[in-house]
């Protein structure tokens, strides 16, 4: 069975839909030139094609703020219908694609399918506050129907592998770094070094390091885990860096950099589409409510 996919777009600055419809849908090289974001067809003529769309599923419907945009990006990503209201996809679709990193307009947007029981994968970050992600669990109609994080809980370049673990040792400080404002992108630093630290590590503590620049959206927190494993997470702002995770352990370091957005993409697309037909729940309430609570505390 194939899979009916809608797609809701675009924020300022977030070009997932164009993204997100090629991987499943294959897409128009000269449209995709004008997408807008020079990286997308930058990354998508690396791939091969059809080989790297995910199978199973279709994007056929899209909405945006805007009706020449979402003819733009119907275009590009090869979306046949274009719907005037986010509601109209309600009984073309069997799952939704949420591809907005506006945290404040999720629950407005996603509130309707999730009331109808349909799987919505919400962008990064899903919610900046505890209270924001309790209101859309609120509306799941079953456990699992939600699916959300940053691409890069899947990165592959950002994956501690048992060898890594090995010649680290023991593990006692992760240091993440990653350019652009906190509220957007410290999702993308916080997600893998949760899944570096050991199974149902808990915080303990939490701090800043230095004063936030509040002119760029430059944030911190320190975080303390159960394990003794000491966590830095940095967003610098309009300053330049790498995004990059840097683990220190008893008998070695290793410094991880994420480049390959297309891998990181599809998997984690991938893993929302396994998790609908397989009926599993892959994207748990408790890893997630972990990222918002560090969110939260670097926005205090």
């Amino acid at each position: 069975m194939t899979l009916k996919l809608g797609i809701i777009g675009l924020s300022e600055g977030n070009g997932h839909p164009y993204s997100w419809g090629a991987i499943f849908n294959g897409y128009n090289r000269e449209a995709m030139e004008e997408c807008g974001f020079p990286v997308i067809p930058r990354y998508l003529e690396r791939q091969k094609w059809p080989e790297s769309q995910i199978p199973g599923a279709e994007v056929i419907a899209i909405w945006t703020q805007d009706n020449q945009l979402s003819e733009k990006v119907a275009k590009a990503a090869l979306i046949e219908a274009i719907v005037q209201q986010p509601e109209d996809m309600l009984g073309m679709i069997d799952a939704l694609l949420l591809a907005r990193d506006d945290a404040e307009n999720h629950l407005e947007h996603a509130a309707p399918f999730l009331k109808a029981g349909i799987p919505v994968y919400i962008d990064k970050p899903i919610a900046l506050s505890a209270h924001e992600l309790e209101q859309l669990y609120a509306l799941e109609q079953y456990s699992g129907q939600i699916f959300t994080c940053s691409a890069l809980r899947y990165s592959e370049e950002l994956e501690m592998t048992q060898e890594d673990k090995l010649q680290l040792g023991k593990i006692f400080q992760i240091i993440a770094t990653t350019p652009k404002n906190w509220d957007k992108y410290a999702v993308h630093i916080i997600e893998p070094v949760l899944k570096m630290l050991p199974k149902n590590d808990v915080p303990v503590t939490f701090s800043k390091f230095g004063p936030a620049r509040a002119q760029d959206d430059a944030r911190s927190v320190v975080v303390g885990w159960k394990s003794g494993i000491q966590t830095s997470f940095f967003a610098t702002g309009s300053a330049m860096a790498p995004l990059s995770i840097r683990v220190f352990g008893s008998d070695s370091w290793k410094e991880f950099i994420f480049s390959d957005s297309f891998q990181a993409f599809s998997a984690a697309l991938t893993a929302f589409i396994s998790g609908i037909k397989n009926r599993e729940i892959v994207s748990p309430h408790d890893f997630n409510c972990r990222v918002v609570s560090i969110l939260e505390r670097g926005r205090s």
